[in-house]
């Protein structure tokens, strides 16, 4: 269990999403496999579907947690090698508005999260215990980097859950 000491109360539905009793790498590996299982075989008007007009597809929603995930990754570097200053946040909506998620293969969009997870488990795999306990500042939230790992597994079950509730 992470203590809450480590994370801004806004991340604490990610966390508390992930299973407290396994590693970060772990949880990572779970959630990746549970992703790809549920998404391999959807049909295109799935893939392209909203349940409303100001809501993303799923294509749209994977090139989110792709993007969502370099930025946090981002953040556990700098940090576990001792950044000081605030990191700026990104502005979601604007990041898929700007993405052409819409127009790639769907496959190569899973491939692609396929792939960052790798490198994300392998970064993760890389901290001394030491450096997941580091604390940083991101979008003004002070957060360690086991947290922001915890953060990433978390973020994606989310959208999963929300995929699995309102586009399947």
């Amino acid at each position: 269990m992470i203590p809450t000491t480590e994370y801004a109360p806004y991340f604490s539905p990610y966390i508390n999403l992930l299973n407290s009793k396994k590693s970060v790498t772990d949880n990572l590996r779970l959630i990746q496999d549970d992703f790809e299982t549920t998404l391999k075989n959807i049909s295109i008007e799935k893939q392209n579907f909203k349940y409303a007009e100001d809501k993303w597809t799923i294509k749209e929603l994977i090139q989110h947690l792709i993007d969502s995930e370099r930025v946090f990754c981002y953040r556990a570097l700098c940090f576990s090698r001792g950044e000081t200053i605030d990191l700026p946040g990104f502005d979601q909506d604007m990041f898929v508005e700007n993405s052409i998620a819409q127009q790639r293969n769907y496959n190569e969009l899973l491939e692609e999260m396929n792939v960052l997870r790798k490198g994300t488990i392998q970064l993760f795999k890389s901290f001394r215990k030491e450096d997941l306990l580091k604390i940083g500042t991101g979008s003004g939230n002070k957060i360690s980097v086991r947290a922001l790992g915890m953060v990433i597994g978390g973020h994606q079950k989310h959208h999963l859950e929300v995929i699995k509730e309102r586009y399947l």
